[in-house]
């Protein structure tokens, strides 16, 4: 008795922690939406966790900037699209080949994937900028997108994913039927891979659609602006903060993650579960 009781206390503790955890990583978001339909006057008098009438206004005011906040929005979701999309190929692409072919040096490479996922993007970027302006692609979508094929964690996810899912009669069944190896990639292996490949597209769209440091550096043409860039200039206001605006962009800038997590979070929980099982 003693011992059901001492669960049920256990299990209770743990439930009311898990709400107020909830509570906690709730109620932030819901008070930048409510925000997002106050105004600035009513945003400096206090906290309400009740919407107010004012969201047309706050909208107004953003175009009444000169911020596209369409253009914006498109320019984020293409850029985190593709780059989402050949982040996620890619990584998985090599991944397969550090799996899958036994050559000298694979433990080198993999080691290598390893310690370049540890450097910060920070200590790189004067040289990355470097590299960027002599290609000529400063100032457009490709600096965004391209250096996404190259994406050492997406790598390191996918040979941690793929070492849990990926059986060599498989691949040798393909190899007799005269599939070519890009065939047995796209036919055999991405099938399988489906669980981890969305949940590592997930983490890099948001990644991607939050992304202000990389843009920043590379994006100097207003109408390339992204998002979280346009939301940001709203602070250079000297004569008044429009702090109702902002929190609508902000608004504007969570509402597709929220969505994205809210549609495909059961693969998060597929991908990282069947990853984490070895044989």
């Amino acid at each position: 008795m003693s011992y059901k009781l001492s669960t049920n206390l256990t299990r209770a503790a743990i439930y009311v922690f898990l709400t107020i955890l909830l509570i906690v990583t709730i109620v932030p978001i819901w008070i930048l939406l409510v925000n997002a339909t106050r105004s600035t006057t009513e945003i400096q008098q206090g906290i309400s966790l009740l919407p107010s009438t004012h969201t047309l206004e706050n909208y107004q005011i953003l175009e009444g900037k000169g911020l596209n906040m369409p253009r914006g929005f498109m320019n984020s979701l293409f850029i985190s699209v593709t780059s989402t999309f050949l982040s996620v190929y890619v990584g998985f692409l090599a991944a397969y080949g550090l799996v899958a072919y036994k050559f000298k040096g694979r433990h080198f490479v993999s080691s290598a994937v390893v310690l370049i996922v540890l450097i910060p993007l920070q200590l790189s970027i004067i040289g990355f900028f470097q590299y960027m302006s002599r290609l000529g692609l400063t100032d457009t979508f490709a600096s965004l997108i391209l250096p996404a094929m190259a994406s050492a964690g997406a790598v390191f996810f996918g040979i941690q994913y793929l070492e849990s899912v990926v059986i060599q009669d498989l691949i040798d069944a393909g190899r007799v039927d005269g599939a070519s190896e890009f065939g047995i990639f796209n036919r055999i292996i991405l099938p399988l891979a489906v669980p981890g490949a969305v949940t590592l597209g997930i983490f890099g769209f948001v990644a991607s659609w939050n992304n202000f440091f990389n843009p920043y550096i590379l994006i100097s043409s207003l109408e390339k602006y992204t998002l979280p860039m346009l939301v940001q200039t709203l602070r250079g206001d000297v004569y008044r903060t429009e702090y109702g605006a902002i929190y609508l962009g902000l608004a504007i800038t969570i509402v597709p993650v929220i969505i994205i997590y809210a549609l495909l979070s059961r693969y998060i929980i597929n991908g990282i579960a069947l990853g984490s099982v070895k044989e």
